[in-house]
């Protein structure tokens, strides 16, 4: 079986990391499996690119000026109009199958799908394959019906680009043989309630990590490599933009925290933040906090997880959230909210704590529920446990395989019964 990932990059933000260690995990098990990408960063010879970064720039500066009227909030939104030459090199590749992930920033135009006349699966990394262009849909339900009137187009048109786009996906992928995957239940359901993708097959399989890579690491060795105190409970947040990101929930993480100011908790907690820079004017957070920059391997990770007490991955929507697994495997649990991909990851009060949905008050006892814990060490150990048993390489990659396989028998069925259909009626 020879599988072919499509992903606008190959290591640059966690929707490409997760494409990049599917592929991975398939290797590991012994399926000849390539990357095509926009973006080259890693060195690996089975990560090939479609163009040169010249032309691929242009491409995705004029893909974007056709959207230039974003959302206040300044989230992606990808009209993908621009040509590509995706289809002929996937031609030269031949693969059986090709994993579709992320594939915006101009990478893949729509109509480009109908013409690689491949069985396809696509892993979503966010939302943006059944909405009419928007990656998260921040509350909105128009994906579930033909978009229009796009709140993060401050749109008050039915007529709009999130509708040309929804009609273009929906005129281009409607005879696709294409099936789902979703990284998290969360992210299921929002596809079986999507206008276009609800009549598709959908299956949950995980994102997958490097448990060798993201392992336990003593935390008094993870302080010092850090710098940090050994005296205190350290709670780690992180992702990209933590601080800047609304979607990943920072500002709720400060309200929480003042909770916990309030209730006592500032002389033993001090806050860990990835992600994101010192801010020139000090956060007023009631606790003392370390900010680490961005980290851009994976053992600087793994160090941070490590350090700390507790990790909080407090997204509002989140397809799944690898940051969360990440820190499970070294051994830190996790406090998540409901409603997310996120939910997934953690087993309330058995490796951490799943709090309601943007709930602040819940959010802090999570919190302190994990720090005052007289089994914090159980609780480490669970976590280490769930990510070997669920989110291994080998776990994961023989999921994907499996749905591969049915897959392409599938197909070689359904061809077969067309030829005989066709040699009967001639």
């Amino acid at each position: 079986m020879k599988v072919l990932h499509l992903s606008s990059f190959d290591s640059s933000g966690g929707a490409a990391r997760a494409a990049y260690r599917i592929h991975v995990g398939l290797k590991q098990i012994g399926i000849d499996s390539q990357m095509l990408v926009q973006y080259q960063a890693i060195r690996d010879q089975t990560v090939l690119t479609v163009e040169d970064k010249v032309k691929a720039k242009l491409r995705s500066i004029l893909d974007s000026s056709i959207s230039k009227f974003r959302s206040p909030t300044h989230y992606l939104f990808s009209p993908q109009w621009i040509p590509d030459a995706v289809a002929a090199k996937v031609a030269q590749i031949d693969p059986d199958i090709i994993n579709l992930n992320w594939v915006c920033n101009s990478f893949l135009r729509i109509e480009t799908l109908l013409r690689l006349q491949k069985p396809l699966v696509w892993t979503l990394q966010d939302m943006w394959p059944f909405t009419g262009g928007c990656h998260y849909s921040l509350g909105c339900d128009r994906y579930q019906v033909t978009c229009g009137h796009c709140p993060q187009l401050n749109s008050t048109k039915e007529q709009d680009l999130s509708r040309w786009v929804w009609q273009r996906k929906a005129k281009a992928w409607q005879h696709l043989n294409l099936a789902i995957v979703a990284p998290s239940q969360w992210m299921a359901k929002a596809a079986k309630g999507s206008s276009l993708f609800r009549n598709l097959r959908i299956e949950v399989i995980p994102f997958g990590l490097d448990t060798t890579v993201f392992k336990p690491l003593d935390m008094r060795v993870a302080r010092d490599l850090l710098n940090l105190p050994q005296n205190k409970q350290l709670v780690l947040f992180g992702a990209i933009d933590a601080t800047g990101d609304k979607r990943k929930g920072f500002h709720l993480l400060q309200a929480a925290l003042e909770r916990l100011r309030q209730a006592d908790w500032s002389e033993r907690i001090e806050l860990i933040i990835f992600g994101s820079s010192a801010p020139d004017n000090p956060l007023d957070l009631g606790f003392e906090a370390h900010f680490l920059g961005h980290l851009h391997d994976d053992l600087s990770l793994r160090i941070a997880y490590a350090a700390a007490d507790v990790m909080i991955a407090p997204s509002i929507e989140e397809s799944f959230g690898q940051t969360a697994s990440e820190a499970l495997a070294c051994g830190t649990p996790v406090v998540v909210f409901r409603d997310t991909g996120l939910a997934d990851i953690v087993d309330h009060l058995q490796n951490g704590y799943i709090a309601q949905h943007c709930d602040i008050q819940d959010l802090a006892q999570g919190i302190a529920w994990i720090l005052s814990s007289e089994q914090h060490h159980e609780l480490r150990v669970a976590a280490r446990r769930k990510a070997e048993q669920a989110f291994s390489f080998e776990v994961v990659g023989k999921q994907h395989l499996s749905l591969y396989e049915e897959i392409l028998q599938e197909t070689r069925c359904n061809q077969g019964l067309l030829e005989a259909f066709t040699h009967s009626v001639l």
